[in-house]
């Protein structure tokens, strides 16, 4: 006894067995680009250390550049610091001798209940204190004679009292900002 297509049952159906999944026409094309370089490479005149060696070149030229992009970065921000830390010093150096100018007219003032004098001194303090705020002091001006801070204007026969190379008057005071001096005091120094 056969059977016939129709007597059989559906749970003896088989199923069908899954394809194989179709290459997409990308990947035909990129298969097809591989085979056609691997053809060109092998019959090809073409000397792979030379191109090796120019694909180094390349890479140490790109490093190299990368490093002094990296290096001119660097300097750039150390000097932008360097004049953020210095900012006001123009300004500062300005006011200077209007500082000086105070000081003169304190100096020359002689009635100690002048209003006139009383408000000198206000304007003074309050510049001072501002200029103290901003990092700007007076250089010490006394001892040793350091030419980094004080300029020598003028020198006197060394004695008991001053040694050689110390300062013996103070003519104008000198001032610095932070480490840099924007004024060097103006000394008469023993020699």
């Amino acid at each position: 006894m056969t059977d016939k297509p129709e007597d059989k049952q559906p749970s003896e159906t088989t199923t069908p067995q899954p394809e194989a999944p179709e290459k997409s026409l990308k990947d035909e094309i990129a298969d097809e680009m591989a085979a056609d370089l691997d053809d060109q490479v092998t019959t090809a005149d073409v000397d792979v250390a030379q191109l090796q060696k120019e694909r180094d070149d390349f890479e140490d030229k790109y490093l190299r550049a990368a490093a002094e992009i990296s290096n001119m970065n660097n300097r750039f921000k150390k000097e932008r610091a360097q004049l953020l830390q210095y900012d006001g010093q123009k300004l500062a150096t300005a006011v200077l001798p209007v500082l000086d100018n105070l000081e003169r007219a304190l100096s020359s003032a002689t009635d100690d209940a002048d209003p006139l004098k009383k408000g000198v001194e206000m304007v003074y303090s309050h510049l001072e204190k501002a200029l103290q705020e901003n990092h700007v002091e007076a250089v010490p001006a006394e001892g040793q004679f350091d030419p980094t801070m004080h300029q020598a204007v003028q020198t006197v026969p060394a004695d008991d009292d001053h040694p050689k190379d110390t300062i013996v008057q103070v003519l104008q005071p000198g001032y610095k900002m932070k480490d840099r001096v924007l004024r060097p005091a103006m000394v008469v120094v023993a020699n």
